[in-house]
């Protein structure tokens, strides 16, 4: 599987440099032993607990009747940790291949410098991630009715099964953000940019995985929604500003709906949070059942959330602020109009500055004009 980049160096084998220009070829030689796994008897039943969702409960709305009406669905548990691991690692060559083939493409035509083609980068692969996400759990909130019947975000709590689509999305969630640990290393980020990095992907993990673990797959699914079409119209944005600088009517329309998204978040989760699972029928701390609707637990997520929507409200406040004074500056920085020295009169110049005549004070003619 091709996916090396074309170098004419030939760096030592297991170094670094050769680690970071073949990840994509031995990440693919990983996954495909567990694939050839599926082929064997012996080793069958461990591949498949790394490439299909595990816990599947079949559900008959009538015995006896024809297959129709039978609904498989899933719940979560440690074996998802495998399945997990076997998609980060599909992440890393869908990345690779997105980088090579889409992105450096563009890079050697647009001649970016250093710092544009590091963000060019970044907001090219987030493009593609949210375009897909968006898309993907707009069809799910769509087929489960979730939009247009919002009790259901809480309404029969603890929502412990799941349709397939559903699971396998949150599985994909996490092994992306997963998989955005390693790209670290292989994409050579900058020291400084590193801390922020872990934090972006630090608060994906907490609040999918939480919202997983918690059985709020619901709610997480609507507000990933939400964040996923807000965060693609700012990437979108700023590679038709990369491309031209000019156009920044993206990011008017994306700090608007940013805003209005952080609202709408930290609505609907005091709706399903603390007024939905306050309210509901199962009450108290159940771990077999998976119900965790009690006061501390229903403080902590909404504390999470808050405090989220707070800091990104934060960042998104110096990111204007920066990008008002960068507008700015252009304009102080522009030079001041230079008065043109003042022309000499015509008495001047016939008669020279201070009435010495511009033959100089000793020539003859001076002298004649001063007898006269």
């Amino acid at each position: 599987m091709g996916f090396r980049k074309k170098t004419n160096k030939n760096p030592p084998v297991l170094s670094h440099e050769f680690i970071i220009q073949n990840h994509a070829d031995i990440v693919s030689c990983v996954a495909m032993v567990f694939l050839l796994g599926l082929m064997f008897e012996v080793t069958s039943k461990v591949a498949v607990l790394f490439i299909t969702v595990q816990y599947n409960v079949t559900i008959s709305a009538n015995e006896g009747l024809s297959e129709e009406s039978v609904v498989n669905h899933f719940h979560h548990g440690l074996k998802d940790l495998a399945t997990i691991f076997f998609y980060m690692l599909v992440a890393i060559i869908i990345h690779a291949i997105i980088q090579e083939y889409v992105l450096d493409k563009i890079n050697r035509k647009m001649h970016f410098s250093k710092t544009k083609h590091s963000k060019f980068n970044e907001s090219g692969q987030l493009s593609v991630f949210y375009l897909f996400s968006f898309g993907w759990g707009t069809s799910i909130l769509m087929s489960e009715n979730f939009l247009s019947n919002p009790v259901s975000l809480w309404d029969g709590y603890p929502h412990t099964l799941m349709p397939f689509q559903m699971k396998f999305y949150f599985i994909s969630q996490m092994g992306y953000w997963l998989h955005a640990l390693p790209e670290l290393y292989f994409q050579k980020t900058k020291k400084e940019d590193i801390p922020r990095q872990l934090v972006y992907i630090a608060l994906y993990l907490v609040h999918i995985a939480g919202a997983y673990i918690l059985n709020l797959n619901r709610l997480a699914l609507v507000l990933l929604v939400l964040h996923c079409f807000v965060e693609l119209l700012f990437h979108v944005s700023r590679l038709v500003y990369f491309s031209n600088e000019r156009r920044q009517t993206g990011f008017t329309i994306w700090a608007v709906l940013f805003v209005l998204g952080r609202l709408l978040t930290l609505s609907l989760s005091v709706l399903t949070v603390g007024f939905g699972l306050s309210n509901a029928d199962q009450q108290g701390l159940d771990l077999v059942n998976g119900n965790f609707n009690v006061l501390l637990v229903r403080i902590a997520v909404l504390a999470t959330i808050c405090v989220t929507q707070v800091f990104m409200m934060w960042k998104f406040i110096n990111f204007q602020l920066r990008r008002w004074r960068e507008q700015a500056q252009p304009q102080a920085q522009k030079p001041k109009k230079l008065q043109a020295p003042k022309t000499k009169s015509k008495k001047d110049k016939a008669n020279g500055v201070n009435g010495v005549s511009s033959y100089g004070a000793d020539s003859p003619r001076a002298k004649k004009e001063k007898s006269s």
